[in-house]
């Protein structure tokens, strides 16, 4: 009898360690393909090797900066790592909300030695924002629009072409790409359109051009709304991520092209909050190391059609992981889809986004 309540006491003890090593770790991404990808790519295979640590998925990137400030304001950090665009990163640099990030020292290096930094390149635009993919947003168009008389769009100003291109639009409920496109095609040289959105009648501007479309818009807020919109056939043109479309076209096979003109380039990666404990900044990092390998970003590519950030993942990009095809030809970066494309301004949107932000939503309401 002694030597069995030694043995429970021991196997309670034992769990009791193991509950006490046990890790959640609260992730926050995008919903969607997108969180897919991550969970297939980063997720599932780092849980497989560390079966101590659960990953929570969180699917609130939209809003990580206002809830971000909103728990440094509370002192209570609830969250472990955030994905968020390049943009976001800087201003959470900046805010002191994100926690600088030794590369060399915190990553992993390229499988030839190559230092993470040099592989990164750059990519790295801020010194707390890991970048994991280069994405675009751009716009999917359905085929099958009779008032359209067999033509389709191949120009970013079709989008705003009602006369040729009937139908409602889908629009992100946020100045950014929307400022940018409007004035493009409002005759604004691509190489001027931020310096004349500094101002407050390039502003009034794209405004302007929004206006002749506006009626005929619906906002979204979320990634997955555009995609649903199409295939349900309430809008004929609307913006999106690229990784949406490809999504509804290859894997839905839904009647939808991708317009590639003037796509938007754009980062997305990784930020840690600045605020946690050591402990648990110790286990975001050793997480970190592995999901922004050299390996696991080209594996991401084999569900979603964003490309790797590392230059040492491209030629490891290979066919989708479930249809077989072969996904380099879908990426926004391929030469036939990069054409022409518009290269988002980190740093300006960094500095002018809460303003634009308020005159934006202060125009929608009107």
């Amino acid at each position: 009898m002694k030597l069995k309540t030694i043995l429970m006491a021991g196997a309670a003890s034992a769990m009791m360690t193991s509950a006490a090593l046990a890790t959640d770790l609260t992730i926050v991404s995008w919903g969607g393909a997108y969180s897919n990808s991550q969970n297939e790519a980063y997720h599932k295979p780092y849980m497989a090797q560390n079966p101590d640590v659960t990953i929570i998925n969180d699917e609130s990137s939209a809003e990580a900066v206002a809830k971000l400030r909103a728990m440094n304001e509370a002192g209570n950090i609830t969250w472990d790592l955030v994905d968020v665009l390049a943009s976001d990163a800087i201003r959470l640099c900046d805010e002191g909300l994100a926690e600088e990030i030794d590369f060399d020292e915190e990553l992993a290096p390229a499988p030839d030695g190559t230092p993470a930094s040099e592989d990164f390149g750059d990519l790295i635009v801020a010194d707390c924002f890991i970048p994991q993919i280069v994405y675009s947003t751009t716009f999917g168009y359905r085929t099958d629009i009779e008032a359209w008389k067999g033509k389709e769009p191949d120009d970013i100003c079709d989008v705003f072409d009602l006369e040729t291109f009937p139908g409602k639009r889908a629009l992100e409920k946020r100045p950014i790409n929307n400022m940018e496109w409007a004035l493009l095609c409002d005759g604004v040289a691509k190489d001027d359109v931020y310096d004349v959105l500094e101002t407050d009648e390039g502003v009034a501007r794209a405004l302007a051009k929004l206006d002749t479309i506006k009626d005929q818009t619906v906002w979204w807020s979320a990634g997955a709304e555009t995609p649903q919109l199409l295939a349900d056939g309430e809008v004929a043109i609307g913006s999106t991520y690229n990784g949406r479309l490809f999504s509804l076209i290859e894997e839905q096979k839904q009647p939808v092209k991708i317009l590639w003109d003037a796509q938007v380039f754009d980062l997305d990666g990784w930020i840690v909050p600045a605020g946690l404990s050591d402990e648990r900044k110790a286990a975001v990092m050793k997480y970190l190391r592995f999901a922004t390998d050299t390996q696991r970003l080209a594996d991401q590519a084999k569900y979603i059609s964003y490309g790797p950030a590392r230059k040492s993942s491209a030629p490891l990009v290979g066919k989708h992981a479930t249809l077989g095809i072969d996904m380099a030809p879908h990426m926004p970066t391929d030469p036939a889809n990069a054409k022409n494309t518009f290269l988002y301004n980190y740093e300006w949107w960094a500095d002018y986004r809460d303003d634009l932000d308020a005159k934006f939503q202060a125009w929608l309401s009107k």
